[in-house]
This record gives C-alpha cells, sequence and structure tokens, in this order.
C-alpha cells in the first residue's frame, strides 16, 4: 500500500512538472525572457519547489551556459524536484508547446505576415513583457539585497552595467565575474 502512495505521489508530481513547464511555455510570446517570470510563478508562487534566491541561482546558471534558457531551467528544476524521470517531463513540457504551436500555427502566420493585424499584435505584446521583466528583476534585486546586502548588490549592478553596455563584455563573461565574486566576497555569508 506504501508503494502504491509513493508512485501516486510521483504520478502527481510529474502532472504538476509538466503543468507547470507547458502552461508558462504555451501562453509565454516571446521566448525565453518572456516566459521566465511565469516558469518563477509556478515553481516559486504556486508550487514552492524553489524560493527567490534558488530560482534566481538557477537562472544565473542558465544564462552562463549556451542553448536556451527554458531548457536548462527545466532540466535542472525537474531533477531537483523528482530526478532523471522528473528532468525528462519538464523539459518535454518546455519544449512540447512549441512544437505543437510551429506545427499548427506556422503556416498560417506565414501566409498572413503582411497583415496589419498581425503586426500589430506582435508590438503590442512587446510592453507586456517589458512589466513581466522588471517585476522579476525588481525581485531579484530584493533577493539580492536580502542575501547579499545593498553594498555588494550595488557594487556588482554597476559593475555589470559598466562591462556589458559600455566596454560590450560577453553576458557570459559577466556572469563568471559575479559567480567568482560572489565565491570571493559572499562566500562566508
Amino acid at each position: 500500500m506504501l508503494e502504491a502512495t509513493s508512485d501516486a505521489n510521483i504520478l502527481l508530481v510529474y502532472w504538476q512538472l509538466f503543468l507547470a513547464f507547458f502552461i508558462p511555455n504555451i501562453i509565454g510570446y516571446g521566448g525565453g525572457p518572456a516566459i521566465i517570470p511565469l516558469i518563477e510563478a509556478e515553481v516559486v508562487g504556486h508550487y514552492a519547489w524553489l524560493d527567490i534566491q534558488q530560482f534566481s541561482e538557477t537562472l544565473a546558471l542558465g544564462n552562463s551556459l549556451p542553448s536556451p534558457i527554458a531548457t536548462k531551467m527545466a532540466g535542472h528544476i525537474g531533477y531537483t524536484v523528482a530526478g532523471i524521470g522528473g528532468a525528462m517531463i519538464a523539459v518535454l513540457a518546455t519544449v512540447a508547446p512549441t512544437l505543437i504551436l510551429m506545427i499548427l500555427l506556422l503556416a498560417v502566420l506565414y501566409r498572413h505576415r503582411n497583415s496589419i493585424k498581425v503586426k500589430s499584435m506582435t508590438l503590442l505584446v512587446r510592453p507586456v513583457i517589458a512589466v513581466m521583466m522588471a517585476i522579476l528583476s525588481w525581485k531579484f534585486l530584493l533577493s539580492s539585497y536580502d542575501q547579499s546586502g545593498w553594498l555588494h548588490s550595488l557594487i556588482l549592478i554597476g559593475l555589470a552595467y559598466l562591462l556589458l553596455e559600455r566596454s560590450k563584455v560577453h553576458p557570459a563573461l559577466v556572469i563568471l565575474g559575479g559567480l567568482i565574486y560572489g565565491g570571493l566576497f559572499l562566500g562566508g555569508q
């Protein structure tokens, strides 16, 4: 009986993992940056599998590696929650919406690519994505303050801005620098 209960529980966790990654990916228009706040709402807010600090660390790690961020995050979070099976389900849930939508809608969008309505639709969704990213950035800033304090947060923000915008250093190198800074100056906290 106990084994049947644990089998039922793991099936429930697998279903929840599937929904937590499928829904953001099916409704998140605009790729990785647009769906990250939606995934955060599911993983941190709804299911509480990670806290905001763990989620931001997963995001930072995912950003530092090549390939699409959503699949890397799904694999890591799925593995954290339910092992290899969880990783496989989360990654499948992440890529399935893209495959389904590409197959079903690409021909329609291509046929109407010059339509004013299609162009307007894509332009009008951008402000919504910008607001979602701003909210997520604010949450990360507050988490950084809670974990590291204002001084370290401001130093990292300032250095990242200068390196990314002024010096045009590759983002992966800036993230690596942030990891090194954290290891040197924040390792004991």
